[in-house]
C-alpha cells in the first residue's frame, strides 16, 4: 500500500502537500472556532465563499464583460471567496452585537441564502454550475507549486500569529467578558479573527472544495476538545489529528481508488466519533 502511494508521488505530490498544509492551518484556526462555539458561522462562511465565486463567474459570463479577462482569473475568484467569507462573519457578528437577532438566526439566513444563491446565479452560465459542483465535491487534484507556496506561507503565518498572541487569543476565545475587563479590544480581536478565518477558508475552498475545508476546520478541533482538558493542548492535538488523517486518507484513497478528500473527511468523522466515545467512557469512569 505504501509502495503504491510512493509510486504515485511524482504525479500527485503537489495535491498531497497542499491537502496536508490546508489541514494543518485550518485545524489551528478551528480550535478558536470550536472554543467560541462558532461552528455554524464557519459553515455559513464556507457557503458564502461559494456565493462569491458564483457571482464572479456570472459577471465574467456577461456579454459586456467578456473582454475583462481578469474577472475570469483564479486571483479574482479567490478574492471574491475571501470577501464574501469575511463579509458573512462580520454581518453575523454585527447583528448579534446590536441585539436585533440571535447569531444563530442570522447565520442560518446567510447559510441558506448562500447555498441557494450560488446555484441560482450560475444556473445559466456556460461553466458556472460545473465550477460550483467542483467546489462542493471537494477535490484537491490539480494543485500547483504556487498553491504549495501559498498554503505553506499561510500555515507558517498562522502558527506564528498563534504563538505571538497565544494568551490573548485563548482568553478572547473562552471568556470575552474577562478579556474586555482586562482591557482587550474584543471587537477588534473578533474582526481580526474573522478576517484571518475568511482568508484561510476562502483560499482553501478554491483549491480543496467546501467540504474538505470545512471538515479540516471543525472536525480535528472538535475531536481535540473531547480528548483534551485545556485549549493549549488542543492547539497541539488538533493539527496532529488533521494531518495524520490526511496522510492516512490519501494513502487509502490511492490504494482503493477513492477521492482523497472524501476519504480524509470520513477518517476525521471516525476520529471524532472515537473521541466522543472516549469522553463518555472517561466520564463514566470518573463517576464511579
Amino acid at each position: 500500500m505504501i509502495t503504491d502511494f510512493l509510486a504515485s508521488w511524482d504525479l500527485f505530490y503537489k495535491s498531497y502537500l497542499v491537502g496536508w498544509l490546508i489541514a494543518f492551518q485550518l485545524s489551528l484556526i478551528g480550535v478558536l472556532v470550536v472554543a467560541r462555539d462558532q461552528i455554524f458561522i464557519s459553515m455559513a462562511m464556507s457557503q458564502a465563499s461559494t456565493l462569491g465565486i458564483a457571482l464572479a463567474l456570472w459577471l465574467s459570463g456577461l456579454s459586456v464583460l467578456q473582454n475583462v479577462h481578469w474577472l475570469q482569473s483564479d486571483a479574482t475568484l479567490s478574492l471574491m471567496a475571501i470577501v464574501f467569507s469575511v463579509g458573512a462573519a462580520l454581518i453575523t457578528a454585527r447583528a448579534a452585537a446590536a441585539g436585533r437577532e440571535t447569531p444563530e438566526a442570522v447565520t442560518g439566513w446567510v447559510f441558506l441564502l448562500s447555498v441557494s444563491g450560488s446555484i441560482l446565479i450560475v444556473s445559466h452560465t456556460p461553466r458556472g454550475l460545473d465550477e460550483i459542483y467542483r467546489l462542493l465535491s471537494s477535490t484537491i487534484i490539480g494543485a500547483t507549486n504556487t498553491d504549495i507556496a501559498l498554503f505553506g506561507t499561510l500555515a507558517v503565518a498562522t502558527a506564528l500569529l498563534l504563538l505571538a498572541n497565544y494568551r490573548r487569543l485563548v482568553l478572547f476565545a473562552i471568556d470575552p467578558p474577562m478579556a474586555a475587563a482586562l482591557g482587550m479590544r474584543v471587537t477588534w480581536w473578533a474582526a481580526m479573527t474573522y478576517a484571518w478565518l475568511g482568508l484561510a477558508v476562502g483560499l482553501s475552498i478554491r483549491v480543496a472544495g467546501v467540504y474538505y475545508a470545512l471538515a479540516c476546520l471543525v472536525l480535528p478541533a472538535l475531536a481535540a476538545k473531547n480528548l483534551c482538558h485545556e485549549v493549549r493542548t488542543m492547539f497541539l492535538v488538533a493539527p496532529i489529528i488533521a494531518v495524520t488523517s490526511g496522510v492516512i486518507g490519501f494513502v487509502l484513497a490511492d490504494r482503493y481508488d477513492y477521492p482523497p478528500a472524501q476519504v480524509a473527511i470520513a477518517l476525521l468523522c471516525l476520529v471524532l466519533a472515537c473521541a466522543w466515545l472516549y469522553r463518555r467512557f472517561a466520564r463514566h469512569q470518573s463517576g464511579r
